[in-house]
């Protein structure tokens, strides 16, 4: 048997940074997917092995079910309604399994990622052999969320094998959760990313997991509908960027300048808060599309330049907003700053000459471009056949 599930990376619409401080802040997913592939081995496959094949990254890991039972005793939870946390005496009996592997030097957060493969594996399946195919069309480690979108994927495919979850898989194509199961494999993604990164916020896996548009504020998430379309020219500047240093710079400006930064924090929240309603605003006719994208520009640049007095633009992050804004676009850094990546709002009437010239401008700067659609489905599964 094969299921294929794919989840979307996300970027952040508006409140980067202040939303460490208490304002809110609007997340949403993005068209850019990733995919995983869960192939159970049958009987008459002789095959009694556990593979792991990253695509994307041009590594594959490979263990008999044996030593899998054998490292993990255990630790496999075998009840996949209930999402259990990975202790830190486990992830050191699962790093155990890596040790036959090169990892090479510059690949070496993978690592991360295949312990939780492996938790979540064990977790939801038990000591099934199967084979495992990952690939994304999100770069890793530029802020859009490549970790929550694998987690989410893995979950859900293995959800859907383990029967825990109601996928009508006679449908053609793919196919959403429900919404108590989009919770169960929200929960099971975290357990993931916690793995990952140690204390995640839960925004990510959640947005890559029911989709559209988030709204969160003081650790509360509120999901919304939007009711227009976005789409975004996504450029990723290909600059590494400290994540927590960013927030340490912000908290420590803060500290300096406490009633401006307080300031700066509170006109953040006003923006999210409009950017929110904005959205969710029922839109007819063409005219009504240019007036609300109109107001969404004045809101990203508001927001860019809020950001800029947080300190945590780039002189990668400036050359995108001088290039765009010689097309009369406008651009604002999307997540931590400091370099990673930039969002560019493309109106429904720009023409594709435009964009390619952009676009073609962009990467004469060495700077990666993506095309995506904001708001769209979360969690997907589709069923491939039984072998």
């Amino acid at each position: 048997m094969e299921v294929r599930s794919r989840a979307p990376g996300k970027i952040i619409l508006a409140g980067e940074h202040a939303v460490v401080h208490g304002s809110a802040a609007v997340a949403a997913s993005i068209g850019l997917y990733t995919s995983v592939s869960v192939r159970l081995s049958s009987p008459n496959d002789n095959d009694d092995t556990l593979t792991l094949h990253l695509m994307d990254v041009g590594l594959e890991f490979s263990w008999p079910v044996g030593r899998i039972k054998e490292m993990l005793p255990d630790s496999v939870n075998n009840d996949a309604s209930s999402p259990a946390t990975c202790c830190e005496e486990t992830t050191k009996l699962i790093l155990t399994a890596l040790k036959d592997f090169k990892i090479p030097d510059a690949k070496i957060g993978i690592a991360s990622g295949v312990i939780a493969f492996l938790w979540l594996y064990t977790s939801i399946l038990g000591n099934k052999a199967a084979k495992v195919i990952v690939s994304s069309e999100l770069p890793l480690g530029a802020g859009l969320g490549s970790s929550a979108a694998f987690c989410v994927s893995l979950s859900g495919a293995l959800l859907a094998l383990s029967d825990s979850v109601q996928v009508d898989f006679d449908q053609e194509g793919w196919v959403s959760f429900g919404e108590k199961d989009q919770q169960l494999a929200n929960r099971w993604a975290f357990e993931g990313e916690k793995i990952i990164h140690g204390k995640p916020s839960g925004i990510d896996n959640t947005v890559s997991t029911f989709g559209n548009m988030i709204k969160f504020k003081s650790g509360v998430l509120t999901c919304i509908k939007s009711n227009m379309t976005l789409k975004m020219l996504i450029t990723n500047t290909k600059v590494g960027r400290n994540t927590k240093a960013l927030v340490a710079g912000v908290s420590e400006r803060k500290n300096r300048h406490p009633d401006a930064m307080t300031s700066v924090f509170t006109a953040v929240e006003f923006i999210s808060n409009e950017f929110a309603s904005i959205i969710q605003t029922t839109t007819c006719s063409d005219d009504e599309v240019v007036e609300k994208e109109q107001r969404i520009r004045e809101l990203m640049e508001m927001n860019q330049g809020l950001l800029q007095c947080m300190g945590v633009s780039h002189a990668s992050i400036e050359t995108v907003l001088q290039t765009t804004c010689k097309y009369q676009l406008t651009s604002k850094l999307t997540g931590a700053g400091g370099g990673g990546c930039v969002l560019t709002l493309l109106p429904a009437l720009l023409s594709a000459t435009v964009i390619d010239k952009v676009i073609r401008e962009l990467e004469q700067c060495g700077f990666q471009c993506l095309i995506a659609e904001i708001g769209g489905n979360g969690l997907e599964c589709r069923f491939d056949g039984r072998s």
